[in-house]
């Protein structure tokens, strides 16, 4: 079989994905096991993958599955205990007092708070946390889940401490005869990788800082009476703003600390500016922007997650005691990355299974306590016992949040292991690359010299299949830095492009979509979500092309690894 066919065979489940989703709008809980049975099929016939591999990539797919599904079940589990303890009334309120306009609401729970949990958890967990609470203050639960997907974006090559760069890229890499290359150029890894690390910083910065302004331009054109763009650019300059309060300390701590720690320090930085200057209303705009009366919403806006504040009893909560729950989650979530100590007490409890079904170099392990779920659920405890005298919340919230898993869980059990199966495909019979490298080879073949225009949605097809910028750069990083060394180009200029690409594509990744869907029980409308987060995804990865092409032949960008 011809590289061509090969590549189009290896792209087909992707594309019938894709067309089953956004071309024929069908839910994903259709579309996903279509898809992932043509992927078995295309592995056990034509990569000749054995069935024991294939099937132990089923098993390491559901391992993933339970953590992801841990995940959006503490999020829902929080949410729904601060329903019941009345702590979102006191939220909502507070957040209608900084401002009314939702375009400002949008940007601070989502841009400003939910890039620093990104910062802090990754997995997700962003867009799992911001939905609902956009919901609970009033958002239509299709605007909640697109705001909460348009930030899985500049943020996210940092999220979880940097683990897309420190494991992803580590882990994607040929670390030992790169190493030694260093070497003999008078550098070392350590130096490689923060080259690369402050190369994606400064791409992000410079892309990411218009995406506030999107945002709110998506709102309008999408949920406002008017349908209109330019509502959402009668905030350009607070938006602006706000998109700088981030990414300034993100791009700075980026290149001077490391990759751990420029999501969570631009977050929370961006966090208390952005809020301080709302409060204030600096750069506000005087006319206010709102959503319709809920009675003219579409019903397909409309998710089952219901925010009845008005059932919430007792006193009225203090802002501090509302918000401490969500202080307390960060505070946990960043001593678990950064303390070693901590963090092997958590990790202490893994659920580990090492070659699956005999020698096959697959293994899957679920780490309940160290996972963002388990401190979700940690939190939603202790939240119970500052804010209620009672267990009837805890109960209530773990009743609600039990049943919206069945149907996110049935999506998920096709897609991960479809993404496993995938990855896995490069051990087979016919001596084929496997499925991603095969299709990149035949994307870079087809545009030569303008490879660092493509560098970024090679990445972001990684974590379209995925759902995860981490296992993007685990795929495709060895194959950019391969085609960099056959160009003669930046190597850390190439893997920076593959790390922007793979965080932009979280926007379109189907789990991720899946997930967030579940928070606000929308699911089986993943397509519209799909249709709307193409556009922000085709803004970065274009923008990204551009720098990308300018810095590599505009500004003739070097790292000690050049050939030539």
């Amino acid at each position: 079989m011809s590289e061509t066919l090969l590549a189009l065979v290896a792209f087909s489940p992707i594309m019938l994905a894709a067309i089953l989703l956004v071309g024929l709008n069908w839910p994903a809980k259709k579309a996903m096991p279509v898809a992932f049975g043509l992927t078995v099929i295309i592995a056990l016939f034509t990569w000749e993958m054995s069935v024991t591999r294939v099937v132990a990539s089923v098993f390491q797919g559901l391992g993933i599955t339970v953590s992801v599904l841990w995940i959006v079940f503490g999020a829902i589990f929080l949410l729904n205990t601060l329903k019941h303890t009345g702590a979102i009334t006191t939220i909502r309120n507070g957040f209608t007092d900084i401002s009314p306009d939702r375009r400002v609401q949008a940007i601070i729970i989502a841009w400003c708070f939910g890039s620093f949990i990104e910062g802090a958890s990754g997995f997700g967990t962003p867009a799992a946390i911001a939905a609902p609470l956009l919901v609970a203050i009033g958002f239509p639960a299709l605007a909640a889940v697109l705001m909460g997907m348009m930030i899985q974006s500049t943020p996210v090559s940092f999220g979880a401490v940097g683990t897309p760069i420190i494991v992803g890229v580590n882990k994607g890499l040929d670390t030992h005869n790169i190493s030694e290359s260093l070497i003999t150029q008078g550098a070392n890894w350590d130096i490689y990788l923060q080259q690369i690390t402050a190369n994606v910083a400064l791409i992000h910065a410079a892309v990411g800082t218009l995406m506030p302004v999107l945002m709110a331009m998506m709102l309008t054109r999408f949920f406002g009476k008017n349908r209109s763009w330019t509502e959402g650019l009668d905030i350009l300059p607070f938006a602006l703003f706000a998109g700088v309060a981030f990414t300034l300390p993100y791009a700075l701590t980026g290149v001077l600390l490391g990759p751990e720690f420029p999501s969570l320090i631009g977050g929370l930085i961006g966090l208390a500016i952005v809020v301080s200057a709302a409060k204030k209303g600096f750069l506000v705009p005087k006319s206010q922007w709102d959503f319709e009366s809920e009675d003219k919403w579409p019903t397909e806006w409309l998710g089952s997650l219901k925010m009845d504040l008005k059932e919430s009893v007792g006193k009225p909560m203090s802002m501090a005691t509302a918000w401490l729950p969500y202080v307390l989650l960060a505070v946990i979530l960043v001593a678990s990355r950064v303390s070693s100590e901590f963090k092997g007490l958590l990790t202490s409890i893994s659920l580990s299974f090492s070659n699956i079904l005999g020698e096959t170099g697959i293994s899957t392990a679920i780490q309940p306590l160290y996972l963002p779920g388990g401190i979700l659920v940690f939190v939603a405890l202790l939240a119970v016992l500052i804010q209620s005298r009672s267990v009837k919340p805890l109960v209530t919230a773990f009743g609600e949040s039990s049943k919206t898993l069945i149907g996110a869980g049935f999506v998920l059990i096709f897609t991960i292991p479809m993404v496993r199966i995938f990855i896995n495909s490069g051990v087979n019979s016919a001596e084929l690359a496997s499925m991603p490298v095969t299709t990149a080879n035949f994307a870079s073949a087809l545009v030569g010299e303008a490879f660092p225009a493509l560098s970024a949605t090679i990445g972001a097809l990684g974590a379209f299949i995925a759902g995860s910028n981490t296992v993007s750069n685990m795929m495709f990083s060895q194959f950019q830095f391969e085609v960099a060394q056959t160009l003669t180009i930046s190597t850390t200029a190439i893997i920076a492009l593959q790390a922007v690409g793979a965080a932009a594509g979280n926007m379109i990744a189907i789990h991720n979509v899946v997930a967030a869907s579940a928070t606000v029980g929308l699911l089986g409308r993943e397509g519209l979500t799909l249709r709307k987060t193409i556009i922000p995804t085709f803004y970065y990865l274009v923008v990204t092309g551009v720098i990308g092409l300018t810095l590599v032949y505009g500004f003739h960008f070097t790292d000690a690894l050049m050939n030539g």
